[in-house]
Formats: C-alpha cells, sequence, structure tokens
C-alpha cells in the first residue's frame, strides 16, 4: 500500500479502521513533496509543522471516539489554491503586490474544512488573482503537468489540479470564475465541481470578479469530489450572495441509474476548432452514455459566440473594481514614491503581473465614461440572453454535454504571446459562470501522442449539483479512466 495513491473514501476507512494514521498521511504527502514538486512546482507554501499539529490532533480525535460520518474529511491532508484566508498563513494570490501577507482570519470554507476534520496543508500555484488560463502567470514561477512537464496545467486553479493528479494531497480547493476548476481539470485528468454562484460561500476569498467567482473542489474521483463538496457547501450570512436552500448528502445520493436521463448537446460547441483527437473522444464518451440508457438530444445555445467577449467584458470591469484596493497605502508592499499619485503608481506597476495590469486597463476602459453604455450595459444584456439559452435549453433536457476544453494540454509558452487565444481556451466554460449554474469536468479518454487527458463536461441545473454528479458517476464507475495515473 502506496499512502499517497489513496483516493478520499480509502483514506478515511483506513483511518477509521486505525490501519494508518493521519500522520502517517501527511508525512506521505510531504515525502512525495519532496521527491517531486521541484518539477510540478504545484506548493508556493507549506507549513509542515502546522501541518503535521493537525494531524496529530485529528488522530487524538478518531482515538477520542470521532469518526467520519460527523466529519467527514477527518485527517485528510487538502491543498488550497493560493486565494484562500487562512489565519497566520500567506494568501498572495501569486502576486507579488501582497508581499509577506498573512490573513488575520479564517475565510467561511476554510472554517467548514476544518469542522469537517481536514488537515488544511500548503496555498498551491495559480495564475495571478485568478486571470490565466495556464498557471503561467505567478510571481512564483509556472506549474508544470504532471502528464508532461513541457505543459501547462490549465488555469486559474492549475496548482489544485497539479497537485490532485500528482497525488501531492488528496483534494484541493480552487476557484471558477470563467473555467478555472473545470478546465485544469480537463488538462490534468482529475474531477473538478463548479458549483451553483450561491452555494458556497466566498467570504475570505480574495476577489477577481465578484458576479462570476465560485469556490469549489477538484479531487481523483467523482465521490471524493462529492465529499469536499458536501465539506464546503452551505449558506453563509457573511456573504451576502450565499443561498440559504438544503444542501443535499452528495455522496450517500450518489447512484449510477441513467434510466430516464436526458442530455443536451449544443450544436455550438461542436463546431471548428476542436481538436479532432478531442472531438473523437468527446463522441466516445457520448456513446458510452447512450449505451447506459442516457438520451442524447440536440439543443441549441445561439449567443454562445459572444460569451467569450461578454465574459471578457464583465469580468475585467468587476476585477478593475476589485483590485483597485491593492494601492500600497493600506496594505502590501509599498514601492515608495515622491507623492501618493507616484506611490500608487510605483506599487501597482511593480506589483502587479503584465496580463493583471491588462485586465485591469480593459475593465477600467469599459467602464469609463462613453464607454460604460457601449460596452459595459450591452454586455450584460447579452449575459441574460445566454441564461435564457441555458434555461430553455435545460427545460427539455436534464443536463448539457460538452468538451471541457476544445484541445489537449498545450505547450508552455504557447499562447503567452497572443492572450486572444489563450482567452478562447476557455469558450466551453465561460457560459456556466455567466449563468451562474453548476458544472462539473471528468476525465473521459486521452489523445494518442503524447498521451493526454481529455475532459468531459456536464452543466446542469441550477443547485442541481446531486444531478450532475449521478450522470458524471455512472459514466465513471463504467470506465477506466479516472484510475489512469501521471507517469511521476
Amino acid at each position: 500500500m502506496i499512502l499517497h495513491e489513496l483516493t478520499i473514501d480509502e483514506l478515511t476507512k483506513k483511518l477509521a479502521s486505525k490501519e494508518v494514521s493521519s500522520r502517517d498521511a501527511m508525512q506521505a504527502c510531504l515525502d512525495r513533496i519532496d521527491d517531486i514538486d521541484n518539477s510540478i512546482n504545484a506548493f508556493i507554501s507549506l507549513d509542515r509543522e502546522n501541518a503535521l499539529d493537525q494531524a496529530d490532533a485529528a488522530d487524538s480525535a478518531l482515538k477520542n471516539g470521532a469518526n467520519h460520518n460527523d466529519h467527514p474529511l477527518l485527517g485528510v491532508p487538502v491543498s488550497l489554491k493560493d486565494i484562500f484566508c487562512v489565519k497566520n498563513q500567506p494568501a498572495n494570490c501569486a502576486s507579488k503586490i501582497l508581499g509577506n501577507f498573512r490573513s488575520p482570519y479564517d475565510g467561511s470554507v476554510v472554517q467548514k474544512l476544518k469542522q469537517a476534520g481536514a488537515v488544511i496543508f500548503g496555498r498551491v500555484n495559480m495564475d495571478e488573482f485568478a486571470m490565466g488560463s495556464s498557471t503561467e502567470n505567478s510571481a512564483f514561477g509556472r506549474t508544470s503537468n504532471p502528464w508532461d512537464l513541457d505543459r501547462v496545467p490549465g488555469g486559474s486553479s492549475g496548482g489544485c489540479a497539479a497537485s490532485v493528479v500528482a497525488q501531492e494531497c488528496f483534494g484541493s480547493i480552487g476557484t471558477d470564475t470563467g473555467g478555472s476548476i473545470r478546465q485544469p481539470a480537463a488538462l490534468c485528468g482529475c474531477v473538478g465541481i463548479k458549483p451553483t454562484y450561491g452555494r458556497v460561500s466566498r467570504f475570505g476569498v480574495i476577489a477577481f470578479a465578484s458576479s462570476l467567482d465560485q469556490v469549489g473542489p477538484m479531487a481523483r474521483n467523482v465521490s471524493d469530489a462529492a465529499t469536499l463538496l458536501g465539506s464546503i457547501a452551505g449558506y453563509d450570512p457573511k456573504d451576502s450572495t450565499s443561498v440559504p436552500t438544503e444542501v443535499p448528502d452528495y455522496v450517500g445520493d450518489l447512484n449510477a441509474d441513467l434510466d430516464g436521463i436526458k442530455l443536451g448537446l449544443p450544436k455550438e460547441f461542436l463546431g471548428a476548432g476542436i481538436d479532432s483527437e478531442v472531438r473523437s473522444v468527446f463522441e466516445a464518451a457520448v456513446k458510452q452514455y447512450e449505451a447506459l440508457g442516457a438520451e442524447i438530444q440536440e439543443v441549441s445555445l445561439p449567443h454562445t459566440e459572444y460569451a467569450v467577449a461578454t465574459y471578457y467584458i464583465l469580468a475585467t470591469a468587476e476585477a478593475s473594481a476589485n483590485l483597485a484596493r491593492f494601492d500600497g497605502i493600506r496594505f502590501c508592499d509599498r514601492v515608495e514614491g515622491d507623492d501618493p499619485f507616484s506611490l500608487y503608481c510605483n506599487t501597482r506597476g511593480k506589483g502587479f503581473g503584465d496580463e493583471v495590469k491588462r485586465r485591469i486597463i480593459l475593465g477600467t476602459y469599459v467602464l469609463s465614461s462613453g464607454y460604460y453604455d457601449a460596452y459595459y450595459i450591452r454586455a450584460q444584456k447579452v449575459r441574460s440572453l445566454i441564461k435564457q439559452d441555458f434555461d430553455q435549453a435545460l427545460e427539455k433536457v436534464d443536463a448539457l454535454i460538452t468538451p471541457t476544453v476544445p484541445y489537449t494540454a498545450f505547450k508552455a509558452g504557447e499562447k503567452t504571446d497572443d492572450p486572444l487565444q489563450m482567452y478562447l481556451s476557455d469558450i466551453f466554460t465561460i457560459s456556466c459562470n455567466l449563468t451562474g449554474t453548476c458544472g462539473v469536468s471528468l476525465p473521459c479518454g486521452f489523445s494518442g501522442s503524447p498521451k493526454l487527458p481529455v475532459g468531459l463536461q456536464l452543466l446542469g441545473k441550477p443547485f442541481g449539483e446531486q444531478e450532475l454528479l449521478n450522470i458524471a458517476y455512472a459514466y465513471e464507475q463504467s470506465t477506466p479512466w479516472h484510475k489512469e495515473r501521471a507517469p511521476l
């Protein structure tokens, strides 16, 4: 038995039987990080002593009668994207501008993870302030894809996906603003869930685009992802966008019965621009669903062609407003100037990376006098049309089935000189954030040479995570893809 290879479900059973300890599991993760993370660069901060102390506390709780029914993640090491506030731990958003900032409090998701018994260790790499699709936009260096170190893991939650697939942790929590959980999950070959907007609290998450950001889990299989989601979901009065709706028992209600299930295949998602191998693997996955008893119907999302433009107007506008607080005056690393304006410009000029600057400038432009109506207001109207498309399609079917990404993981540096091509990598994932509904990506096969993961995306109705998980679980249980391991 190799501890770091276990799933969350396998680990919790061994912890409950006292076959292994949480300290053993945590040490296995630390040893794994020591062995391979120089090549992956998933972790950008790691408090080993605190991690082992948490593990010892979990072992003590188990010894004193605590159980996994009440604390489903008790003793399980979980990594966090470097965007969450954990008391006395760094929260840099992979940026220079926050310097040596340490959070003075635990965010709500962190509190929930602790209540569930998780051993929270390590902040993992990301695109700076979650702005990117490759985890190349990081002040701490790029993260590599465990399947091919010359390729990107996706982004912005690339460190989360890489740490899960490289078996450096048992699960990870990331954020998804335009596909930042699902896209890296697809490119690395794991499961990633973007919950419905309002399902998981954003209190204690450093904001990028407040109407789009959502917190979600990444794991090796659907059951583990369901366990993580159940541990972090729920109403939070500290978050004004949180919705007071009941959280299902995602794991207990998992089933693989597809009888009567209708899946909608959006015709706009299968046009030009999809890699031939991705198309072939995806079509095989659709046939597998048919073999399992699902009915496939073609549906239309006619405003899909405007989704990328709409997203990059609205997201950058919100980023411009949210990132205005990083001014060098109230907090963050200050770069002095001769006057307050110079201080402000120097701090932001030196502290932010190129992609963040690009989006702040674009967002400020679309919000400026004379352009607000022409761009921002118009984008909001198109957003409403995109949501109408989704509502109408999901009246006819139970979920939508699409590729997650139009191609497999690309080489590092391949798209950095062409921001538009980089932005288009999120073309299948963005609409889910614009509409606020839920989505999941799971492995559905591999390309030929080189062998790289291909992701299948399921998009569901608002607060329809349980149904999505069941549909994903049925496919996963009938295929071997989730059992494949990167050659590390």
